[in-house]
Protein backbone atom coordinates (compact mmCIF):
# COMPACT_ATOMS: atom_id res chain seq x y z
CA UNK A 1 0.00 0.00 0.00
CA UNK A 2 2.89 2.33 0.71
CA UNK A 3 4.34 1.62 -2.73
CA UNK A 4 0.94 2.20 -4.33
CA UNK A 5 0.77 5.56 -2.58
CA UNK A 6 3.58 6.98 -4.68
CA UNK A 7 3.15 8.76 -7.99
CA UNK A 8 -0.02 9.26 -9.99
CA UNK A 9 -2.07 6.55 -11.71
CA UNK A 10 -5.51 6.38 -13.36
CA UNK A 11 -8.49 6.04 -11.05
CA UNK A 12 -11.41 3.60 -10.64
CA UNK A 13 -9.33 0.46 -11.14
CA UNK A 14 -7.63 1.49 -14.36
CA UNK A 15 -4.23 1.33 -12.69
CA UNK A 16 -1.31 -1.13 -12.86
CA UNK A 17 -1.86 -2.34 -9.27
CA UNK A 18 -5.41 -3.48 -9.97
CA UNK A 19 -4.42 -5.15 -13.22
CA UNK A 20 -1.58 -6.99 -11.45
CA UNK A 21 -3.85 -8.12 -8.60
CA UNK A 22 -6.46 -9.45 -11.04
CA UNK A 23 -3.82 -11.38 -12.94
CA UNK A 24 -2.36 -12.85 -9.75
CA UNK A 25 -5.81 -14.06 -8.69
CA UNK A 26 -6.41 -15.60 -12.12
CA UNK A 27 -3.06 -17.37 -11.88
CA UNK A 28 -3.77 -18.58 -8.35
CA UNK A 29 -7.05 -20.15 -9.44
CA UNK A 30 -5.74 -21.28 -12.84
CA UNK A 31 -8.62 -19.46 -14.52
CA UNK A 32 -7.33 -16.94 -17.10
CA UNK A 33 -10.82 -15.80 -18.09
CA UNK A 34 -12.16 -15.18 -14.56
CA UNK A 35 -13.68 -11.75 -13.90
CA UNK A 36 -12.33 -10.17 -10.71
CA UNK A 37 -13.70 -7.22 -8.73
CA UNK A 38 -12.62 -5.66 -5.42
CA UNK A 39 -15.01 -4.35 -2.76
CA UNK A 40 -14.59 -2.99 0.73
CA UNK A 41 -16.08 -5.78 2.86
CA UNK A 42 -17.58 -9.25 2.93
CA UNK A 43 -21.20 -8.18 3.22
CA UNK A 44 -20.93 -6.17 0.02
CA UNK A 45 -19.14 -9.04 -1.71
CA UNK A 46 -21.81 -11.60 -0.81
CA UNK A 47 -24.81 -9.34 -1.38
CA UNK A 48 -23.69 -8.06 -4.76
CA UNK A 49 -22.52 -11.47 -5.97
CA UNK A 50 -25.89 -13.00 -5.11
CA UNK A 51 -27.73 -10.09 -6.71
CA UNK A 52 -25.79 -10.75 -9.91
CA UNK A 53 -27.13 -14.32 -9.92
CA UNK A 54 -30.76 -13.61 -9.06
CA UNK A 55 -33.95 -11.83 -9.95
CA UNK A 56 -36.21 -10.52 -7.20
CA UNK A 57 -38.50 -13.56 -7.41
CA UNK A 58 -35.67 -16.06 -6.91
CA UNK A 59 -34.50 -17.88 -3.78
CA UNK A 60 -31.04 -18.56 -2.34
CA UNK A 61 -30.57 -21.84 -0.48
CA UNK A 62 -28.16 -21.49 2.44
CA UNK A 63 -27.45 -22.93 5.88
CA UNK A 64 -29.47 -21.37 8.68
CA UNK A 65 -26.19 -20.34 10.35
CA UNK A 66 -24.78 -18.81 7.17
CA UNK A 67 -23.45 -15.28 7.44
CA UNK A 68 -25.82 -14.09 4.68
CA UNK A 69 -28.74 -15.29 6.83
CA UNK A 70 -27.68 -14.25 10.31
CA UNK A 71 -25.21 -11.37 10.08
CA UNK A 72 -25.73 -9.19 7.00
CA UNK A 73 -28.76 -7.16 8.04
CA UNK A 74 -30.82 -8.18 5.01
CA UNK A 75 -28.19 -6.96 2.53
CA UNK A 76 -28.59 -9.91 0.12
CA UNK A 77 -32.34 -9.29 -0.05
CA UNK A 78 -31.87 -5.52 -0.34
CA UNK A 79 -29.37 -5.53 -3.20
CA UNK A 80 -31.29 -8.19 -5.13
CA UNK A 81 -34.56 -6.27 -4.74
CA UNK A 82 -36.18 -8.96 -2.63
CA UNK A 83 -34.59 -12.32 -3.42
CA UNK A 84 -35.62 -14.64 -0.56
CA UNK A 85 -33.11 -16.60 1.48
CA UNK A 86 -34.19 -20.22 1.97
CA UNK A 87 -32.29 -21.49 5.04
CA UNK A 88 -31.77 -25.16 5.85
CA UNK A 89 -30.48 -26.84 8.98
CA UNK A 90 -27.46 -29.07 8.73
CA UNK A 91 -25.06 -30.83 11.07
CA UNK A 92 -21.97 -28.86 12.07
CA UNK A 93 -22.79 -25.93 9.85
CA UNK A 94 -22.88 -27.91 6.61
CA UNK A 95 -25.62 -28.41 4.07
CA UNK A 96 -26.66 -31.93 3.10
CA UNK A 97 -27.26 -32.73 -0.59
CA UNK A 98 -30.44 -34.68 0.15
CA UNK A 99 -31.89 -31.76 2.13
CA UNK A 100 -31.01 -29.33 -0.66
CA UNK A 101 -32.64 -31.62 -3.21
CA UNK A 102 -35.77 -31.89 -1.06
CA UNK A 103 -36.05 -28.12 -0.72
CA UNK A 104 -35.68 -27.60 -4.46
CA UNK A 105 -38.34 -30.22 -5.15
CA UNK A 106 -40.68 -29.14 -2.35
CA UNK A 107 -42.52 -26.65 -4.49
CA UNK A 108 -42.37 -25.65 -8.12
CA UNK A 109 -45.48 -23.49 -8.32
CA UNK A 110 -45.49 -19.81 -9.16
CA UNK A 111 -46.52 -18.84 -5.61
CA UNK A 112 -43.15 -19.77 -4.10
CA UNK A 113 -39.75 -18.15 -4.78
CA UNK A 114 -37.90 -20.13 -7.43
CA UNK A 115 -34.60 -21.52 -6.08
CA UNK A 116 -31.83 -20.02 -8.16
CA UNK A 117 -28.62 -20.12 -6.11
CA UNK A 118 -26.98 -22.53 -3.70
CA UNK A 119 -24.71 -20.68 -1.26
CA UNK A 120 -21.96 -22.48 0.66
CA UNK A 121 -19.76 -21.03 3.41
CA UNK A 122 -16.10 -22.12 3.47
CA UNK A 123 -15.06 -22.52 6.21
CA UNK A 124 -18.49 -22.63 7.86
CA UNK A 125 -19.78 -20.51 10.72
CA UNK A 126 -19.35 -23.64 12.86
CA UNK A 127 -15.65 -23.81 12.04
CA UNK A 128 -15.99 -26.86 9.81
CA UNK A 129 -14.68 -27.34 6.29
CA UNK A 130 -16.36 -28.73 3.20
CA UNK A 131 -14.19 -31.31 1.48
CA UNK A 132 -13.90 -31.31 -2.30
CA UNK A 133 -16.18 -34.35 -2.48
CA UNK A 134 -18.80 -32.63 -0.31
CA UNK A 135 -18.73 -29.51 -2.48
CA UNK A 136 -19.05 -31.56 -5.66
CA UNK A 137 -21.99 -33.52 -4.27
CA UNK A 138 -23.80 -30.28 -3.44
CA UNK A 139 -22.99 -28.48 -6.68
CA UNK A 140 -24.11 -31.56 -8.63
CA UNK A 141 -27.56 -31.18 -7.09
CA UNK A 142 -27.55 -27.49 -7.95
CA UNK A 143 -26.50 -28.14 -11.55
CA UNK A 144 -29.13 -30.81 -11.98
CA UNK A 145 -31.81 -28.25 -11.16
CA UNK A 146 -30.30 -25.28 -12.96
CA UNK A 147 -29.06 -23.45 -9.85
CA UNK A 148 -25.94 -21.30 -9.71
CA UNK A 149 -23.45 -21.81 -6.90
CA UNK A 150 -21.97 -19.10 -4.67
CA UNK A 151 -19.26 -19.55 -2.06
CA UNK A 152 -18.86 -17.20 0.88
CA UNK A 153 -15.12 -17.55 1.23
CA UNK A 154 -14.49 -15.05 4.00
CA UNK A 155 -12.25 -17.79 5.46
CA UNK A 156 -11.49 -19.61 2.21
CA UNK A 157 -7.79 -19.18 2.92
CA UNK A 158 -8.12 -20.98 6.27
CA UNK A 159 -10.09 -23.83 4.70
CA UNK A 160 -7.58 -24.24 1.89
CA UNK A 161 -4.60 -24.08 4.23
CA UNK A 162 -6.16 -26.81 6.38
CA UNK A 163 -7.04 -29.17 3.52
CA UNK A 164 -3.68 -28.62 1.87
CA UNK A 165 -1.92 -30.18 4.86
CA UNK A 166 -3.18 -33.64 3.88
CA UNK A 167 -3.58 -33.43 0.09
CA UNK A 168 -2.22 -31.70 -3.00
CA UNK A 169 -5.32 -29.62 -3.63
CA UNK A 170 -5.18 -26.37 -5.57
CA UNK A 171 -7.46 -23.35 -4.98
CA UNK A 172 -9.10 -24.26 -8.29
CA UNK A 173 -9.95 -27.74 -6.97
CA UNK A 174 -11.73 -26.17 -4.02
CA UNK A 175 -13.69 -23.72 -6.16
CA UNK A 176 -14.54 -23.74 -9.86
CA UNK A 177 -13.34 -27.27 -10.57
CA UNK A 178 -15.81 -28.41 -7.91
CA UNK A 179 -18.66 -26.45 -9.48
CA UNK A 180 -18.49 -23.01 -7.82
CA UNK A 181 -19.61 -20.18 -10.13
CA UNK A 182 -18.68 -17.19 -7.98
CA UNK A 183 -16.35 -16.98 -4.99
CA UNK A 184 -16.17 -14.14 -2.47
CA UNK A 185 -12.50 -14.48 -1.52
CA UNK A 186 -11.88 -13.01 1.92
CA UNK A 187 -9.00 -10.61 2.50
CA UNK A 188 -9.83 -8.67 5.66
CA UNK A 189 -10.02 -11.77 7.88
CA UNK A 190 -6.55 -12.65 6.64
CA UNK A 191 -5.02 -9.32 7.59
CA UNK A 192 -5.87 -6.95 4.75
CA UNK A 193 -7.20 -3.52 5.56
CA UNK A 194 -10.37 -3.14 3.50
CA UNK A 195 -10.39 -5.57 0.60
CA UNK A 196 -12.43 -8.57 -0.56
CA UNK A 197 -12.27 -10.09 -4.03
CA UNK A 198 -15.37 -11.20 -5.94
CA UNK A 199 -14.27 -13.80 -8.48
CA UNK A 200 -16.66 -14.85 -11.23
CA UNK A 201 -15.54 -18.14 -12.70
CA UNK A 202 -18.60 -17.97 -14.94
CA UNK A 203 -18.06 -14.72 -16.84
CA UNK A 204 -21.71 -14.51 -17.88
CA UNK A 205 -22.70 -13.76 -14.29
CA UNK A 206 -20.33 -10.77 -14.20
CA UNK A 207 -22.26 -8.88 -16.89
CA UNK A 208 -22.65 -5.26 -15.71
CA UNK A 209 -21.35 -6.18 -12.25
CA UNK A 210 -19.26 -3.02 -12.38
CA UNK A 211 -22.51 -1.05 -12.41
CA UNK A 212 -23.70 -2.92 -9.30
CA UNK A 213 -20.47 -2.02 -7.52
CA UNK A 214 -20.80 1.62 -8.46
CA UNK A 215 -24.44 1.85 -7.38
CA UNK A 216 -23.65 0.17 -4.06
CA UNK A 217 -20.83 2.58 -3.25
CA UNK A 218 -18.17 -0.09 -3.75
CA UNK A 219 -16.28 1.47 -6.66
CA UNK A 220 -13.23 3.13 -5.12
CA UNK A 221 -11.76 6.08 -6.96
CA UNK A 222 -8.38 5.08 -5.52
CA UNK A 223 -8.89 1.39 -6.20
CA UNK A 224 -5.14 0.77 -6.00
CA UNK A 225 -5.33 0.85 -2.21
CA UNK A 226 -7.67 -2.16 -2.28
CA UNK A 227 -5.96 -4.07 -5.07
CA UNK A 228 -2.33 -3.47 -4.07
CA UNK A 229 -2.97 -5.46 -0.91
CA UNK A 230 -3.81 -8.49 -3.04
CA UNK A 231 -0.78 -7.95 -5.24
CA UNK A 232 1.40 -8.10 -2.15
CA UNK A 233 -0.36 -10.94 -0.34
CA UNK A 234 -0.32 -13.22 -3.40
CA UNK A 235 3.24 -12.43 -4.40
CA UNK A 236 4.97 -14.87 -2.06
CA UNK A 237 2.07 -16.89 -0.60
CA UNK A 238 1.71 -14.57 2.38
CA UNK A 239 -2.06 -15.20 2.28
CA UNK A 240 -1.48 -18.94 2.76
CA UNK A 241 1.13 -18.57 5.51
CA UNK A 242 -1.12 -16.23 7.46
CA UNK A 243 -4.10 -18.57 7.20
CA UNK A 244 -2.00 -21.58 8.19
CA UNK A 245 -0.69 -19.66 11.20
CA UNK A 246 -4.23 -18.86 12.36
CA UNK A 247 -5.15 -22.53 12.03
CA UNK A 248 -2.04 -23.58 13.99
CA UNK A 249 -2.92 -21.16 16.79
CA UNK A 250 -6.44 -22.60 16.98
CA UNK A 251 -5.08 -26.12 17.36
CA UNK A 252 -2.70 -24.94 20.07
CA UNK A 253 -5.50 -23.14 21.89
CA UNK A 254 -7.68 -26.25 21.85
CA UNK A 255 -4.82 -28.32 23.28
CA UNK A 256 -4.12 -25.80 26.05
CA UNK A 257 -7.68 -25.38 27.32
CA UNK A 258 -9.30 -28.78 26.76
CA UNK A 259 -10.38 -30.08 30.16
CA UNK A 260 -9.64 -26.84 32.02
CA UNK A 261 -12.52 -25.40 34.09
CA UNK A 262 -14.85 -27.99 32.64
CA UNK A 263 -14.01 -26.94 29.09
CA UNK A 264 -14.34 -29.46 26.30
CA UNK A 265 -13.38 -28.69 22.73
CA UNK A 266 -12.86 -30.76 19.63
CA UNK A 267 -9.77 -30.42 17.49
CA UNK A 268 -10.47 -27.44 15.21
CA UNK A 269 -10.64 -27.83 11.44
CA UNK A 270 -9.75 -24.22 10.65
CA UNK A 271 -9.13 -21.22 12.92
CA UNK A 272 -12.17 -21.44 15.23
CA UNK A 273 -12.32 -23.25 18.58
CA UNK A 274 -15.76 -24.08 19.95
CA UNK A 275 -15.90 -24.75 23.65
CA UNK A 276 -18.53 -25.14 26.36
CA UNK A 277 -17.75 -23.08 29.45
CA UNK A 278 -19.86 -22.51 32.57
CA UNK A 279 -21.58 -19.15 32.27
CA UNK A 280 -19.78 -17.81 35.35
CA UNK A 281 -16.40 -18.79 33.92
CA UNK A 282 -17.12 -17.16 30.56
CA UNK A 283 -18.22 -13.97 32.33
CA UNK A 284 -15.11 -14.00 34.49
CA UNK A 285 -12.87 -14.39 31.43
CA UNK A 286 -14.55 -11.37 29.85
CA UNK A 287 -13.98 -9.44 33.06
CA UNK A 288 -10.29 -10.15 32.57
CA UNK A 289 -10.43 -8.49 29.15
CA UNK A 290 -11.03 -11.42 26.79
CA UNK A 291 -13.58 -10.99 24.01
CA UNK A 292 -15.43 -13.88 22.34
CA UNK A 293 -18.88 -14.86 21.12
CA UNK A 294 -21.30 -16.97 23.13
CA UNK A 295 -24.18 -19.03 21.76
CA UNK A 296 -27.07 -21.07 23.12
CA UNK A 297 -27.71 -19.26 26.35
CA UNK A 298 -24.07 -18.44 26.94
CA UNK A 299 -22.70 -21.99 27.29
CA UNK A 300 -21.38 -22.43 23.75
CA UNK A 301 -18.43 -20.14 22.98
CA UNK A 302 -16.50 -19.46 19.78
CA UNK A 303 -12.85 -18.54 20.16
CA UNK A 304 -11.31 -17.19 16.97
CA UNK A 305 -7.60 -17.16 16.19
CA UNK A 306 -6.35 -14.79 13.53
CA UNK A 307 -3.36 -14.20 11.30
CA UNK A 308 -1.67 -12.23 14.11
CA UNK A 309 -2.59 -14.35 17.14
CA UNK A 310 0.62 -15.17 19.02
CA UNK A 311 1.61 -18.13 21.17
CA UNK A 312 1.86 -15.71 24.10
CA UNK A 313 -1.81 -14.82 23.61
CA UNK A 314 -2.77 -18.49 23.77
CA UNK A 315 -0.71 -19.07 26.92
CA UNK A 316 -2.22 -16.02 28.66
CA UNK A 317 -5.76 -17.16 27.85
CA UNK A 318 -5.06 -20.67 29.10
CA UNK A 319 -3.36 -19.30 32.22
CA UNK A 320 -6.34 -17.11 33.07
CA UNK A 321 -8.69 -20.04 32.53
CA UNK A 322 -6.61 -22.26 34.83
CA UNK A 323 -6.54 -19.55 37.48
CA UNK A 324 -10.33 -19.32 37.42
CA UNK A 325 -10.61 -23.09 37.62
CA UNK A 326 -8.30 -23.19 40.64
CA UNK A 327 -10.31 -20.44 42.32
Amino acid sequence: MDAANGGTVPSYGNDPWTQEACERIRELFDKPDAEVFFVFNGTAANALALAACCQSYHGVICHDNAHIETDECGAPEFFSNGTKLLPLRGERGKLDPAAVEALIRRRDDIHFPKPRVLSLTQSTENGTIYSVDEIRALTAVARRHGLRTHMDGARFANAYASLRRSSELSPADLSWRSGIDVLCFGGTKNGMQTSEAVIFFDRELATEFDYRCKQAGQLASKMRYLSSQWAGMLQDDAWLRRAAHANDMARLLAERIDGVAGAHCESPEANAVFVDLPRAVADAMRARGWSFYSFIGGSGNRLMCSWNTQVADIERFASDLRALAAG
